[in-house]
């Protein structure tokens, strides 16, 4: 009688070759989450400033003179905001800097980089403005 030798498992051959399939896409999958992750991070700046911007909208509307461009740490009270409030993971209230304010209230706010950050960011207020603009 002739057994039929049967073949269970795999050869060392495909196992190296699996290992280097999943070792190449984590290669190109690693970069590019790193990426994500820091917009992710600026994703915090963007929704203060966005808070800030229409802060500075609501204080125009009943006095346009009481705010002016400049630091947003100097201008808190009068925005609404108590010292603290803009304090978050990776951003605080010093990151945070107010552009020049057309006749309508619209304002940019600036955002420097926060904690573990690099580059900046800017979120144009203005009508057909940029929106939310970040340069690394």
């Amino acid at each position: 009688m002739n057994k039929k030798r049967e073949r269970r498992g795999f050869t060392l051959i495909e196992l190296m070759v699996v290992i280097l399939i999943v070792g190449i896409l984590a290669a190109v999958a690693v970069p590019i989450l790193r990426g994500r992750i820091e917009q992710a991070k600026w994703s915090e700046g963007a929704a203060s400033a966005g808070a800030i911007k229409t802060a500075v909208r609501a204080c125009f509307a009943e006095n346009p003179a009481a705010i002016t461009a400049g630091a947003v740490t100097a201008q808190m009270p009068t925005l609404g905001f108590s010292a603290g409030d803009l304090t978050g993971r990776y951003f605080n209230d010093t990151h945070f800097t107010i552009g020049a304010i057309d006749a309508q209230g619209n304002a940019t706010i600036t955002v420097t980089a926060g904690t573990g950050l690099t580059g900046t960011a800017s979120l144009d207020g203005t009508p057909g403005g940029a929106g939310w603009v970040y340069t690394p």
